[in-house]
């Protein structure tokens, strides 16, 4: 036995100075010529199997280091070659992702053994190729466990699971690996009535089946069979504890969560984690502290956690000190911090992290541009994601969402649709989570056509995406359009909800459907489960009030089953100002101040209202209450894009670099918009003063400014598309109308509560906004 050992011993180290030889010195091995001198001798020397195993061993090394091009020559100098000599050729390429050169290899064997099949069919798994997987499958002359489980797993990780099961059944022959694979493909995809089944047909399952079918009960939330499992668990590890006391934790069940934890009788890092986590999901920071100073050993990832439990209440002092004292820090850290500092409004702090990152990855632009956006910086926001594409980082969908998000608070359509091109190059456009940032973006930049567009082009819609093209469309005026696609959403199976049903009625309301509003409202419990709420009380006010039913209106707010709150009474106060209610207008209003007592809006309404009717006295008391209650009136501003550049206006605007061009302009269009029968609407004007004088006030309110600046730089056939941040008055309305007859051109003007689509002297509200 000992003399084996020592020729065995012998052997291995000759095989392993060849090899160290032939890499230090390629030209030890013969050269082709030498070799066709051998192939031709008259006696030539036959070449051993144990040469035959060196040259392959130098094949697999090249393989392993991804030396393609040298494996492939010495596979071409061999002498002889055997079937393993293919397959460890074959193997590499498939290690190095090279299917097609493995494939073509695999075609040309001159013969091929089990393993040849095997190693092929596992590469089209791997290339997920499942199809090409089955046809050399059923062309195999014989089969083995391993080609089983090689199918078995590929219809597996595709997601095929009734293919998988068929499999399974057709084996002549079942290891362990076969019975995990399954179990492992029902767990992964939720399944679990058929894991469990498939569990009890069986009694000798190791630990890792045990632990793999109680983590897919974890997973689903399905707390009490996991725990079955876990009591009948006849040999329990550090997972089993580790799974259990985790998913008490995340679930709400921290005492049982503890309890088990000091129950059990290992605990490693893991396990002390888990109960920091669960402490800090269940909003328990001290506790979650507590067992964090108390841990024996900590990683990383308990750092982590201990951070984000400070960072989810907001007390960044803490989780500050906490970062200080950190012995390493990765990556996850630094975004949890900038993130935590983004959220609490301390953007300085949280540019002050990302600039001294040693390293950033997607997550951290992603963070940093959130922060900016959700802060107010839009500009800010959007050139740090030029950055980012500048500086070589790979754009991932957070990142993409976050500016197209941005573009949309802005209104920067030119450079929404610069990143759609981008997101198209990226290959992010079909997905529904992009898909419906880069919707949301279209419909509120006042591209309506352009958010059709992208709808139809995301592949697996969500309820966010059917939601969010029917709130466009009425957001826009297009109740109609809104339906049509409320009718689709149903057709394709998706279960509407109570954003859906405030989207279908806010439709109808914006399109002066009634009738059909109503049918929705009275009929959405019983086909769809959705009970009204308050959205649902305010849309139906509103599409009620708007049409003059203010009696019906009333009657349903005294209906209601709920308090109403400000924005029901608020509909009925803008409803009222509609058809100059003022009895009724100022109850609304009243109720408005006792609960919302710094609502400006309000104020302003119920002010046009009495201005309207003369009774200046009375806006005098407003302006009084306003100040008493130190309620101050937003100033009105209107934006637009030209060039990738906002340009912003206030009223009698004197700070525009070409704002002699554009006063010049209006008052040449005002000329033409009287001689068209415009007259002013100098009821509004909510200060008793000449006649002229609010003439002259009404003609420079920002949105007329900014349209009119709109036609001097936007070229002729593009649509002028301006944005307010208060609801446009009444005169201004009548104005763009006017002046898109004369100009000939589309205006789109988004204000506080919609769109308006102006073309041709008329507006696509029909005047009822």
């Amino acid at each position: 036995m000992l003399k084996l050992k020592a020729m065995r011993g012998r052997y291995r180290w000759r095989q392993l100075h060849s090899i160290k030889e032939l890499r230090t010195n390629p030209n030890s091995y013969p050269s082709k010529k030498t070799l066709t001198q051998r192939r031709h001798n008259d006696k030539p020397r036959p070449v051993g199997d144990s040469d035959i195993k060196q040259w392959n061993m130098v094949i697999s090394y090249y393989m392993r280091n991804s030396q393609l091009d040298s494996a492939l020559h010495f596979f071409n100098l061999m002498p002889r070659r055997s079937s393993v000599s293919y397959n460890a050729m074959i193997s590499g390429y498939l290690m190095n992702g090279r299917f097609d050169l493995a494939r073509n290899l695999f075609d040309e064997m001159p013969e091929r053994d089990l393993v040849s099949w095997n190693v092929m069919i596992s590469g089209c798994v791997r290339n997920n190729n499942v199809a090409a997987a089955r046809e050399l499958f059923e062309e195999m002359p014989e089969r083995d466990v391993v080609s089983w489980n090689a199918m078995l797993s590929g219809y597996a990780q595709n997601g095929c699971i009734d293919e998988a099961r068929k499999i399974f059944d057709r084996m002549p022959c079942k290891n362990s690996i076969s019975w995990n694979a399954l179990l492992a493909t029902y767990v992964q995809n939720g399944r679990m009535e058929e894991a469990c089944r498939l569990f009890e047909s069986k009694l000798d399952w190791d630990l890792v089946s045990w632990n793999c079918l109680m983590g897919g009960f974890v997973k689903k939330k399905m707390l009490v069979d996991a725990r079955r499992v876990f009591d009948r668990i006849p040999f329990r590890d550090k997972i089993s504890w580790n799974t259990i006391i985790t998913g008490y934790a995340q679930n709400g069940e921290i005492e049982e969560a503890r309890r088990l934890f000091n129950e059990s009788p290992v605990r490693d890092v893991f396990t002390w984690t888990a109960m920091v986590s669960g402490f800090v999901q269940n909003g328990l920071v001290d506790e979650a502290r507590e067992t964090f100073e108390q841990m024996p050993q900590k990683n990383a990832v308990s750092w982590n956690a201990m951070i984000a439990g400070y960072v989810q209440c907001k007390r960044m002092d803490m989780a500050r000190k906490l970062f200080d004292k950190m012995p390493f820090r990765d990556i996850t850290t630094w975004n949890t911090m900038i993130t935590g500092y983004a959220q609490s409004g301390e953007i300085a702090h949280a540019r002050d992290f990302f600039d001294r990152m040693p390293r950033r990855d997607p997550v951290s632009w992603a963070a940093m541009i959130a922060g900016y956006a959700q802060s107010g910086y839009s500009e800010e926001a959007l050139r740090l994601f030029v950055d980012m594409k500048r500086d070589g980082e790979r754009l991932n969908r957070s990142s993409f969402a976050c500016a197209l998000s941005t573009c949309a608070h802005i209104a920067a359509l030119e450079l929404g649709m610069q990143l759609h091109g981008r997101l198209v190059k990226a290959g992010y456009e079909s997905g529904s989570f992009v898909g419906n940032a880069l919707l949301l973006m279209y419909c509120k930049c006042g591209g309506i056509e352009e958010a059709c567009s992208a709808f139809e082009e995301i592949m697996e819609k969500d309820i966010v995406s059917w939601n969010t093209m029917i709130a466009g469309y009425a957001r826009h005026g297009f109740g109609k359009e809104a339906l049509k696609i409320f009718e689709s959403m149903k057709a394709a199976g998706v279960k509407p909800n109570d954003t859906t049903m405030v989207g279908v009625l806010s439709a109808c309301s914006h399109a002066g459907l009634v009738d059909r509003g109503m049918e929705y409202f009275y009929s959405m419990n019983q086909d769809y489960g959705i009970t009204a709420n308050s959205r649902h009380y305010t849309c139906m006010v509103d599409l009620l009030g708007r049409a003059g039913r203010l009696d019906e209106a009333q009657k349903l707010i005294r209906n209601m089953p709920f308090e109403p709150d400000a924005a029901t009474w608020g509909a009925l106060l803008g409803a009222s100002r509609i058809h100059g209610n003022t009895k009724l207008a100022e109850m609304a209003a009243e109720l408005i101040f006792e609960m919302e007592p710094e609502n400006a809006g309000m104020y302003v309404l119920l002010s046009n209202l009495y201005a309207a009717s003369g009774r200046w006295a009375d806006v005098s008391k407003m302006r009084l209450k306003m100040r008493d209650t130190g309620v101050k009136k937003v100033p009105g501003c209107s934006w637009l894009e030209v060039q990738n550049k906002i340009h912003t206006f206030s009223v009698g605007d004197s700070c525009h670099p070409d704002r002699d061009k554009i006063y010049a302009y209006l008052e040449e269009l005002d000329l033409k918009m009287k001689r068209e029968g415009y007259v002013s609407s100098i009821k509004l004007i909510l200060h008793d003063v000449d006649e002229e004088e609010k003439e002259h006030m009404l003609k420079y309110h920002s949105e007329k400014l900014a349209v009119a600046y709109g036609i001097l730089s936007i070229p002729a056939g593009r649509p002028i598309r301006v944005m307010k941040n208060l609801r446009v008055c009444e005169d201004c309305h009548n104005a763009i109308k006017y002046i898109s007859k004369i100009v000939g051109r589309l205006i789109i003007l988004r204000d506080s509560n919609r769109f308006h689509h102006f073309r041709e002297g008329s507006c696509s509200c029909g005047d009822y906004w």
